[in-house]
């Protein structure tokens, strides 16, 4: 076990990374944050901050050297630096399982290679691949096979002449081509795996989105108890063919009365920020116990919870001039007793950038879910959802 007050690193300095330091800090330990990001969230309440990139290896010497354990908040860290800063010190996710959820391709293989439920997909290398394509994975999504995320580097097809236009646009870059599916709701799944193998998890989640990106989570989600158990029985499947260590979240489809394994993310998520409030263990804390080899904490949600997501986009009003910037009222959200409110501190308000996110507990599943529409009624958030 590596207890306090020792020191942590932490690749990456968004509001996921600032969430584990906090984590961390309240259990006593200190924790160092690697991000080129001079205003990064995590950056600036950690107790020290290296502003420089992942592959800068004078800092990464620097960051093995300061901690006993790094781990990351993002899958986009090269896997190469995860791989470096392995030789000196422990690096939970390991660089094999990150690699694997940073590559979609990499991802639906290895969903097939284990058999597990996904959607019909083809590797696209190039044009030809298209021309060749299956009739049946049209319609379809063509993705970007790296570095897409909350709706980007994705397109809509619904033949093969739109997937070759989309392909064009992505400038040639390699993509996976995913047959569309009729969905009945999305759900996911957040969990811990330590390194003796032992897995805990968080009670299966239901999300909605709006442009691309979460907009409400749901806790208990709205669907059947089989199909809520049958969604951490696949995680936690993935989990132990990945050889995984932290905290990991999985996102379903739900088709047919059926679950569709959507992709993997090795690190806390989106989805369980409701963990922060809702359960007696947060999936932060988690994160910082596999990380640090101790026993996981209880997952057990304590209170039925809604979260909704805040995007730059609340900062920016629509006047006479023009949009206007300026601070939302976060007084009608404190109006909501049972409403937690949480502001990331990100530098710069920008439609689409997640700022923050507010959460209401209650006793009740569906009054948490109106109160929770109601509180985003009230600082402007009107569209369906």
């Amino acid at each position: 076990m590596i207890l306090p007050p020792a020191t942590l690193g932490m690749l990456g300095g968004g509001q996921l990374g600032r969430f584990f330091v906090a984590a961390a800090h309240e259990m006593g330990y200190f924790v160092r944050v690697l991000d080129p990001d001079p205003h990064s969230p995590a950056g600036l309440i950690a107790d020290r901050h290296l502003i420089a990139a992942y592959d800068d290896y004078a800092a990464l010497d620097e960051l093995a050297q300061g901690c006993a354990a790094i781990t990351t908040e993002f899958e986009n860290v090269p896997a190469g630096t995860l791989d470096y800063l392995d030789k000196f010190v422990v690096v939970r996710p390991s660089a094999a399982a990150v690699s694997v959820c940073q590559n979609r391709i990499a991802e639906k293989s290895f969903l097939r290679e284990h058999g597990l439920p996904h959607a019909e997909f083809l590797a696209v290398h190039g044009e030809q691949d298209l021309r060749a394509a299956s009739d049946s994975l049209f319609p379809g999504i063509l993705k970007v096979a790296r570095f897409g995320y909350d709706g980007k580097g994705q397109a809509v097809v619904n033949d093969r002449d739109q997937a070759l236009a989309a392909f064009q646009h992505f400038k040639g870059e390699i993509c996976v081509l995913e047959q569309k599916l009729m969905l009945e709701r999305e759900l996911s799944v957040v969990l811990a795996r330590d390194e003796g193998g032992g897995i805990a998890s968080f009670p299966t989640v239901e999300n909605s989105h709006r442009k691309g990106i979460l907009d409400v989570s749901l806790v208990p989600a709205r669907a059947a108890a089989e199909l809520r158990e049958r969604a951490i029985e696949l995680a936690a499947q993935i989990a132990q063919h990945l050889g995984y260590i932290g905290t990991l979240a999985v996102e379903f489809f739900v088709v047919d009365d059926a679950l569709v394994i959507n992709e993997m993310a090795p690190r806390p998520h989106n989805s369980g920020h409701y963990t922060l409030d809702a359960c007696i263990t947060s999936q932060f804390e988690q994160q910082v116990r596999a990380l640090c080899g101790l026993p996981l904490g209880e997952t057990r949600a304590h209170s039925a919870a809604a979260m909704v997501n805040l995007l730059g986009d609340l900062w920016y009003e629509v006047g006479p001039t023009g949009h206007r910037h300026r601070e939302p009222d976060w007084s009608k959200l404190y109006a909501f007793p049972g409403l937690k409110l949480h502001l990331y501190g990100k530098h710069h308000a920008r439609p689409g950038r997640k700022m923050g996110h507010f959460t209401v507990l209650d006793a009740d599943p569906e009054r948490a879910h109106a109160l929770a529409v109601a509180a985003r009624a009230a600082i402007g958030i009107t569209d369906a959802h």
